[in-house]
């Protein structure tokens, strides 16, 4: 049996939103012809995936699985549509994801000067979509910061670089030369905690179970934006920080944090020629590593 992908979308929006209203505005089709479509999916799969009653709409375990696998399933879909139609077109296209702060201008030229009739595009990315432009065939290749989900995917290490706390300037650390990662054990993070391990297992608001709630971060000047506010701390790679330099907070050395990895990663079922270039491009002109 073939699953229909706009069945596919449907549900994602009904699970996303358990609530088959707002999923049909969300959809900009009416509710009616939503609930059509779940329930041949639904009779497709021979599932039941969401249980309705008057309280409301959940997910069955099924639904449940199927959201989980569907994600993957839509963003392969989509980046064949997107590969295929870049096929199409009269100047091959070569698009290279990077997380603010990294220069990739070396690699972009030697690329370029290895393939003439090549047009190469960057993409900027962030922690939220790093790995996602792979998946859903935005870039072709995408310098990342590790962590990220690796499933899927081929990772080669280029370099790795010193992180930095940034601290409001008010804070009573900002004076300080350096720091020890102990020093922020009574802040609060403005980041997923497993990202700064060395913090997590020290950190006060984890013990206590205290922690407040992250709010939703799309960009480097968000965080920045918050740290400046006094709203808590963060830890960036140095070359980010020295980035976006500004007067109202201060990045300051932690002896004890592990530097950084950057890493040149992309989709495992790719098999492309450019890609194997770039990659050996990017290894070779990477920076030297620096603890």
């Amino acid at each position: 049996m073939d699953v229909d992908l706009r069945k596919l979308r449907y549900f994602v929006a009904v699970a996303e939103e358990l609530h088959f209203g707002r999923a049909a505005q969300r959809l900009h089709i009416a509710q009616p012809a939503l609930s059509r479509q779940v329930r041949a999916l639904e009779d497709d799969l021979s599932v039941a995936l969401f249980l309705r009653d008057r309280r409301g709409t959940v997910l069955t375990p099924a639904g449940a699985r199927l959201l989980d696998e569907a994600g993957p399933l839509l963003a392969a879909a989509e980046a064949t549509v997107r590969r295929v139609t870049a096929a199409a077109a009269d100047t091959p296209v070569f698009t290279i994801g990077f997380m603010p702060g990294i220069t990739v201008t070396p690699a972009v030229r030697a690329l370029s000067a290895r393939h003439p009739g090549l047009s190469v595009r960057l993409l900027r990315t962030g922690w939220e979509d790093q790995v996602e432009v792979l998946r859903d065939g935005r870039a072709d290749v995408s310098i990342v910061r590790l962590p990220i989900d690796q499933k899927g995917l081929r990772v080669r290490p280029l370099f790795t670089e010193p992180r930095v706390a940034v601290l409001p300037a008010d804070h009573p650390l900002a004076g300080k030369s350096a720091l020890t990662i102990a020093d922020l054990a009574g802040d609060h993070l403005l980041q997923d905690p497993d990202a700064v391990p060395e913090w997590r297992d020290i950190a006060q608001e984890l013990r206590t179970g205290e922690r407040p709630e992250v709010p939703p971060i799309h960009s480097v000047e968000e965080k920045l934006e918050l740290v400046a506010r006094s709203a808590g701390v963060c830890v960036i790679p140095l070359s980010t920080a020295t980035f976006y330099t500004r007067p109202d907070v201060v990045a300051l050395t932690v002896e004890d944090l592990g530097p950084g990895q950057v890493c040149l990663a992309w989709t495992a079922t790719r098999r492309s020629r450019l890609i194997h270039d770039f990659a050996n491009l990017a290894d070779s002109l990477a920076p030297p590593a620096t603890a």
